[in-house]
């Protein structure tokens, strides 16, 4: 029989799922926080969670090794960010309870750790212009060996992933969720739906537009899917063909295929579906736009988190560098 915390811990994460409409994945991200800091404080009740066992719960994430946060880089110490999700899900979990009038420590009490300034990769005008033209790049022979004959089609799709990457500020998930019927390739916008089930309009430049255009008159299967796999292994071919048909690209395969097209242009740059959501908002910023105007065409739910790239585009910062910097030495 499950303990009073653990029953308040699933009607919180049906709460979670249900009334503030978040994904599955999100879910599983707060079940696995909290009950991480559940068993270490060996917590049955909700007044039992005290400040003192916040405070030792943070200490001791701090010393975790990052093997057993979830992270590839072993041996590392967990990263402040993933120490603050913790913190974020128990956080989340203690409001709960103050809702429902349980008695519990205040959520307003769990502090988190102060995290540095994030370092925002980005391509520089030349490092874009190879990038979105490496598919392009690509012989026919190399093209065909990537999917056995399938070559062109491939190279439309991964031309035209980039190119939409670029023009809207997807984030990958988005991306990789996209059906046939949420685009008309021959509007410049449409509607997707981002963090939280927030829905915003992003907007296709004519390059995107051109490029999808091209990829989906080339297309010939009945896939809803706006982005599909072109399966290169061997087997049955009509059992091959009907599961390129019901498979869309996932995340992962969309960050593969960036990986791949950085090296074919060259780029040393650690390359990802998301440093094209950062060309996108530098580009933005640095040719006038507005950080309110920025922040909606990103889905940030917060203008601090969009705040991150003005350091990057700061035009007076710069042109004060170019009036004062280094005039003795010219004298």
């Amino acid at each position: 029989m499950p303990t009073k915390i653990e029953q308040l811990l699933q009607e919180f994460l049906d709460y979670v799922e249900i009334e503030k409409g978040r994904s599955k994945s999100t879910r599983r991200n707060y079940e696995f926080y909290i009950k991480r800091f559940l068993a270490w404080a060996k917590v049955s009740r909700p007044e039992e969670i005290t400040l003192d066992k916040i405070r030792n719960f943070r200490l001791y994430l701090n010393r975790l090794p990052a093997q057993a946060g979830r992270s590839s880089n072993l041996g590392a110490e967990i990263k402040k960010n993933t120490q603050n999700y913790h913190l974020i899900a128990v956080r989340a979990f203690l409001k709960y309870l103050a809702k429902r009038d349980i008695k519990s420590l205040a959520a307003e009490k769990v502090e988190l750790a102060k995290v540095g300034d994030r370092q925002v990769t980005f391509l520089e005008t030349d490092e874009l212009s190879r990038f979105l033209e490496a598919p392009l790049k690509l012989t026919k022979k190399q093209r065909n060996k990537e999917t056995k004959k399938q070559g062109d089609i491939v190279m439309l799709r991964d031309k035209a992933i980039l190119e939409t990457l670029f023009s809207t500020g997807l984030r990958v998930s988005e991306l990789a969720r996209l059906k046939r019927g949420d685009i008309n390739a021959k509007n410049e916008q449409f509607s997707v739906l981002g963090k939280g089930g927030k829905v915003r309009v992003v907007f296709l430049s004519n390059q995107a537009r051109y490029w999808l255009q091209k990829y989906l008159d080339a297309r010939q299967d009945v896939s809803p899917a706006l982005f599909v796999r072109y399966d290169r292994a061997n087997g049955n071919r009509e059992k091959k063909e009907r599961r390129n048909r019901e498979t869309s690209l996932t995340s992962r395969s969309v960050e593969r295929l960036v990986e791949k097209y950085a090296k074919i242009a060259g780029i040393t740059k650690n390359v990802t579906p998301h440093t094209l959501r950062h060309c996108f908002a530098t580009d933005l910023l640095y040719n006038g736009a507005d950080l309110r105007s920025v922040q909606e065409l990103l889905g940030h739910a917060s203008i601090n988190t969009t705040q991150i790239y003005t350091h990057i585009t700061n035009r007076q910062l710069r042109e004060v560098h170019q009036a004062f910097h280094g005039r003795r030495r010219q004298q």
